[in-house]
């Protein structure tokens, strides 16, 4: 009897606010036995504990990808045109792909070759690069820098200085920087003047806008589709995209 009554209870208490259970309602006694029969219950049926945590866990994944969808919807124009962020890949693919990155990253650094080589294999993805800076000083030099050397030298030179800024194992000192200027083909005085440039403020403060709105608070973060990906996702870059673009 006490399993059947802990069963009945269980079930009312996970079905939702459509169905009402007032413990409140019973005694001393009453709310006793009922603790009672739903932990023999449990003990008992131990599946019963593992479905209802993941019917939970299913919803709630669900609820956030709503939430984030609609967050994409609302904040497209700062995600996907903002007019200020290096775009490469395919500038006409058919799946845009943002990536909130920070140089001074580990697992930014990891997954770098990972993310590119995956543009460059599907052929048809948009890949846009969004300074977010967020691991201290060195960092937001780095980003800067990027920043200043592709004013300076455009979306080439951009991508170089990244390349080079994503595998700098020193810090990003001004000896460092000037080498990969030179490197990359830009006057380096010039270049790390820039990098206080009022207008390269102002792209990390937007991007820094953006990601608040999002509720991205690491690295790296990614936008692919109408999906928001707070860090790598576990199938990988190309599976991700597959699987993505089979729900477009």
């Amino acid at each position: 009897m006490k399993r059947m009554i802990a069963a009945l209870a269980l079930g009312t208490a996970l079905a939702g606010p459509a169905l009402s259970f007032d413990i409140q309602s019973m005694t001393d006694e009453e709310r006793a036995a009922f603790g009672d029969a739903v932990r023999e219950y449990l003990i008992a049926n131990p599946q019963t504990l593992v479905e209802a945590i993941t019917a939970l866990e299913e919803s709630q994944a669900a609820t956030s990808a709503m939430n984030d969808q609609e967050l994409i919807a609302e904040n497209s124009a700062a995600i996907f045109e903002d007019g200020h962020s290096w775009v490469g890949g395919n500038p006409d693919g058919d799946l845009t792909m943002v990536e909130f990155m920070d140089y001074r990253c580990g697992v930014c650094r990891q997954y770098n070759d990972s993310v590119f080589d995956a543009v460059e294999d599907d052929g048809n993805i948009r890949l846009i690069v969004k300074e977010f800076p967020i691991l201290g000083e060195d960092s937001e030099r780095s980003s800067r820098f990027a920043l200043s050397v592709r004013d300076l030298g455009g979306d080439e030179a951009y991508k170089k200085a990244h390349d080079a800024l994503i595998t700098l194992r020193s810090s990003a000192s001004d000896d460092a920087l000037r080498q990969i200027a030179e490197d990359v083909g830009v006057d380096a005085d010039q270049a790390i003047a820039g990098m206080e440039d009022d207008a390269v403020t102002e792209i990390l403060r937007k991007n820094y806008e953006l990601a608040q709105k999002m509720g991205i608070q690491g690295t790296p973060s990614f936008v692919i589709g109408d999906q928001l990906l707070r860090g790598v996702p576990r199938a990988g870059i190309a599976s991700t995209v597959e699987q993505i673009r089979e729900t477009m």
